[in-house]
């Protein structure tokens, strides 16, 4: 059994993400913290998630000098559901203790430390740990994320769009044009922090985000190909869909876009639905898997994605890098989950 230590387990991904190890046959629950500022110090986590009850009656405990002791000497994975700048704060004290560091937050994921200035807003304070990062995007980093100390599981847009894209721009079928990433999710992408705007009754279809969201150099980095990414807010709880709008090489045929997409043909938790029939919201929420769909016509190609934004957008991708690190099967504790 390996332990699992949660940082920030009060918010959604965190919540979830405690849900997912708490059922895992190889892995234990060894702590749930939240800062010492949190309303949350001291509540069960069952509280805040009654839809957990009996699953999740843990403590959730501020974390203090105390808690870091604790930490180093019971826990072998270190997972951080923390705001941005707080993981590239935290991370290094966890990886000095030579834990395993899987951070949900954007605090590691672009390699480059001055887009931190551009997209985050902070200025990155831990470069050598920046560039020491793997990025987890489980299907495509495996061989990375089974060697790392500190993992970057991708982001939750991202995730949707580089699974939706990379097949196509590993059988270089991408013309040169930018492609463009129209993406919608749920509230609960936003977070569990109270802001008006995103109180559901509140919340009407709108993007945001226009040109700066921290999300495009993401996607463009690990694609290696320029993206314009322009995100939404949808009054819906959870799940994301992308539509992907793909210029393709002169002479790319409707067989050779089919072809591409069988990389992931054999991955447990992608499902390739062709032009058969296009992923939705309804098909994916509170399931870990990426729903792909694709048509050509001439050479415009529409490329639709679906994910839960907090299981494959976040939770369980972390799970997923979990396993992978651990050397068991990605999708162990996942497949059948709701």
């Amino acid at each position: 059994m390996l332990n699992v230590t949660i940082i920030g387990a009060s918010g959604y991904s965190g919540a979830e993400l405690a849900s997912l190890i708490a059922k895992h046959p190889n892995f234990s629950l060894a702590g749930c913290f939240v800062s010492e500022q949190s309303l949350d110090k001291g509540k069960l986590l069952s509280d805040l998630y009654p839809e957990h009850a009996s699953l999740l009656d843990t403590l959730l405990l501020p974390l203090n000098e105390q808690a870091f002791a604790d930490i180093e000497a019971k826990a072998d994975f270190v997972c951080l559901c923390t705001d941005h700048k707080v993981s590239v704060e935290l991370a290094p004290k966890f990886l000095a203790t030579g834990k395993k560091v899987f951070d949900l937050s954007g605090g590691f994921r672009l390699k480059n430390p001055q887009d931190y200035d551009s997209f985050y807003g902070f200025t990155h304070q831990s470069p050598t740990w920046l560039a020491q990062a793997e990025y987890g995007l489980a299907e495509w980093n495996a061989k990375g994320i089974s060697q790392a100390q500190l993992v970057a599981v991708a982001g939750c847009y991202p995730t949707a769009a580089l699974n939706g894209l990379k097949p196509l721009k590993q059988a270089d079928l991408l013309a040169d044009d930018t492609i463009i990433v129209n993406a919608v999710s749920g509230v609960t992408g936003a977070g569990r922090k109270a802001n008006i705007g995103t109180q559901f009754c509140e919340v009407s279809l709108a993007p945001y985000g226009l040109f700066n969201h921290r999300h495009t150099p993401e996607i463009s980095q690990y694609l290696g190909h320029s993206v314009l990414f322009t995100p939404h807010l949808g009054n819906f709880a959870r799940g994301i869909l992308e539509t992907i709008y793909v210029k393709l090489k002169p002479g790319v045929s409707e067989h050779q876009v089919n072809e591409a997409f069988q990389v992931l043909a054999d991955e447990p938790l992608i499902r390739l639905k062709g032009n058969k029939q296009m992923p939705s919201i309804k098909g994916v929420a509170k399931q870990p898997y990426v729903d792909i769909g694709w048509q050509v016509q001439g050479e415009q190609l529409i490329v639709v994605v679906a994910i839960d934004n907090l299981l494959k957008g976040a939770a369980g991708q972390a799970l997923q890098c979990m396993n992978i690190a651990a050397l068991l099967p990605a999708e162990l504790g996942l497949k059948g989950v709701s």
